[in-house]
């Protein structure tokens, strides 16, 4: 028996298909990533390398830049002195340590092709070595270049979600509730979200994902220059219209939420995703007010109250 009136189509799993979800898992992460454990691959992909460095955090691309960086120069440090720290003329060092780090900055300055002339190659096998590195050096740095600009030139919506959704009187009813806001001084234009609810059904004794895309009482507006709460109506025809908290956890519920923008900066279409679980949902609450006016009587948007909410008293009737 349906615990949720359904209107499913075939495209509504969004590409998650029917196998149910266990243990409170999420099918989306809040961070709009898919909660998906891939395995069988093999440990390199060369195909897919660039993606990785492109979309890692800043912190693990400086860090993989910077080791490689060092592994490089160890690597053809170690060659000059195997080949002979007397081919390289100026590498007065006494020791060994000295004469490794003589090696080191001298691999430092040809890769990037300084040449500060301190020390300079002597012999044909350490001439050529020197020319494999300085011109290893430039395809190097032309590559980390490249990166470098692809991920400033990467058009991604910097989009804040409120970490809550909230049932809340609405009209007459009640509405379902979730708070967004662009981070970023930009504009984004000709914003459309879609919202579909995840729920564990059982059909035939048999545990199956169903999908239903909620029907909301604004689905696209023109321009994102505050703050915007998208209201999904709780009337008869909602889904979860009477549903408890109770009912809404035993379904498992997860409400997943797609938004398309187009970024003027960019002059591209950008897209963010999240999701909500059923223990994300506040019943009987409202998003407080994050709006303000100065001195100057200009209005001040105050995104740090993004999820900020309160309980509000609900009359039996409502």
């Amino acid at each position: 028996m349906a615990l949720f009136k359904r209107k499913s189509q075939i495209d509504d799993d969004l590409g998650f298909g029917t196998q149910p979800v266990s243990e409170n898992q999420r099918l989306m992460n809040a961070d709009g990533s898919s909660n998906v454990r891939r395995t069988g691959l093999p440990i390199f992909r060369s195909s897919d390398t660039y993606n990785w460095l492109i979309s890692m955090s800043w912190k693990k691309f400086l860090f993989i830049i910077f080791l490689a960086y060092l592994v490089v120069n160890t690597l053809f440090a170690t060659l000059y002195v195997s080949i002979g720290i007397e081919h390289l003329k100026g590498a007065d060092g006494i020791s060994p340590r000295d004469h490794f780090f003589d090696a080191f900055f001298f691999s430092a300055q040809t890769i990037s092709t300084v040449g500060y002339g301190h020390i300079s190659p002597d012999g044909f096998a350490t001439s050529c070595l020197a020319a494999f590195e300085s011109m290893l050096g430039l395809l190097a740095f032309a590559l980390a270049t490249g990166l470098l600009y692809g991920r400033f030139s990467r058009p991604t919506a910097k989009v804040v979600y409120s970490p809550n959704m909230v049932i809340a009187p609405y009209k007459g009813i009640k509405g379902l509730m979730f708070r967004l806001a662009n981070l970023r001084n930009n504009q984004l234009i000709e914003i459309e979200v879609q919202v579909v609810m995840s729920y564990n059904e059982l059909v035939e004794e048999k545990k199956i994902r169903r999908f239903y895309p909620l029907d909301l009482e604004r689905s696209k507006i023109g321009l994102l220059s505050l703050s915007w709460t998208v209201v999904h109506p709780i009337d008869e025809h909602s889904p979860i219209f009477e549903k408890t908290a109770e009912e809404l956890a035993d379904a498992e519920v997860e409400i997943l939420v797609l938004l398309k923008a187009f970024d003027d900066t960019f002059s591209q279409t950008v897209h963010t995703r999240t999701s909500y679980r059923d223990e994300d949902i506040i019943h009987n609450a409202k998003f407080s007010s994050i709006f303000s006016r100065d001195n100057s009587g200009r209005t001040t948007l105050d995104l740090s109250r993004i999820g900020k909410t309160e309980m509000i008293e609900v009359s039996a009737s409502t």
